[in-house]
């Protein structure tokens, strides 16, 4: 069964591994595994990021995107929204945990000062305390909620990320009550975004890791190519290097070079998460 490869058809999407694998929390579903104790990448600074935003610059790439582990982890994390923000659209994706009253208003500044949009993405798996913490640890639903609510008073409308850890959440029911859960926080333009959960990591381990079958083959190319898939518009900086993808970062296959200029060929989908992003049609963008 041969592999087939996407090709990079613009790089239009930066993304940045800004806080490494470390995060504040272990969740169960966690495709790269973070937490508190995992350092396969480290954070990265103001000046690395520097770096890789004037570069991308140069080749046109139009938004980037922050994600860790848990990006305000990182104690250079506004000043590199400061930094990006210059450049282009700008999104986050946090845990919410660390979304303070003050941090918001912070945030609600960067966002008025700047020409382009600041979104912030915060995660819920469930839409009550008893299943996100069975996913996210004790007393994680009632702080990602505060912070949704100190997003809010600032003037920012997150948007929440819900994962298909549970199988009725990308129901029509489901996806109703977790619109009910925003508008009661007071919330009148909610903004909800899908995702499949990736069955690597600590996901393999909680639920189930791919089946040997779960691979695509040249037989599954799109008569339009592999143009709907993130990998052929974005890539993934890291402390490390550049990788395909936010999904493979803990993937050696993954890594593609130093520098952006080296990411910029082809790129074969051998993976089994490969496969999840063609089949439900996966987009980790806004």
């Amino acid at each position: 069964m041969s592999t087939p490869n996407v090709s990079l058809s613009s790089l239009d999407t930066l993304w940045f591994q800004v806080a490494g694998t470390v995060c504040n929390l272990a969740c169960t579903h966690c495709f790269i595994s973070c937490s508190p104790t995992n350092h396969t990448h480290e954070m990265m600074d103001l000046a690395t990021v520097r770096t890789y935003l004037e570069e991308a610059a140069t080749l046109g790439v139009k938004e980037t995107y922050f994600t860790g582990g848990e990006p305000f982890l990182n104690p250079d994390m506004e000043a590199i929204l400061e930094a990006a923000l210059a450049f282009g659209p700008t999104s986050v994706l946090t845990n919410g945990l660390l979304l303070d009253p003050e941090r918001c208003r912070r945030l609600s500044g960067l966002s008025e000062r700047s020409d382009y949009s600041l979104d912030l993405r915060v995660s819920l798996d469930g839409y009550t305390a008893e299943e996100h913490d069975a996913i996210r640890g004790a007393g994680a639903f009632g702080r990602a909620l505060e912070g949704i609510r100190n997003l809010h008073s600032a003037g920012l409308n997150p948007v929440i990320t819900v994962t298909e850890v549970y199988d009725e959440n990308g129901s029509v029911a489901g996806k109703q009550r977790f619109f009910d859960l925003i508008a009661g926080l007071g919330i009148t333009r909610p903004r909800l975004k899908m995702m499949p959960v990736f069955q690597i990591g600590a996901e393999a381990e909680r639920h189930a890791a791919y089946e040997s079958w779960q691979r695509l083959s040249e037989t599954d190319t799109p008569e339009g190519g592999w143009d709907h898939l993130q990998c052929s518009n974005s890539r993934m900086a890291t402390g490390q290097g550049v990788w395909v993808c936010p999904i493979l970062v803990n993937e050696p296959s993954g890594k593609m070079g130093e520098r952006l200029a080296d990411t910029l060929g082809d790129f074969p989908l051998g993976h089994s998460a490969c496969w999840t992003c063609h089949v439900y049609g996966v987009s980790c963008r806004t």
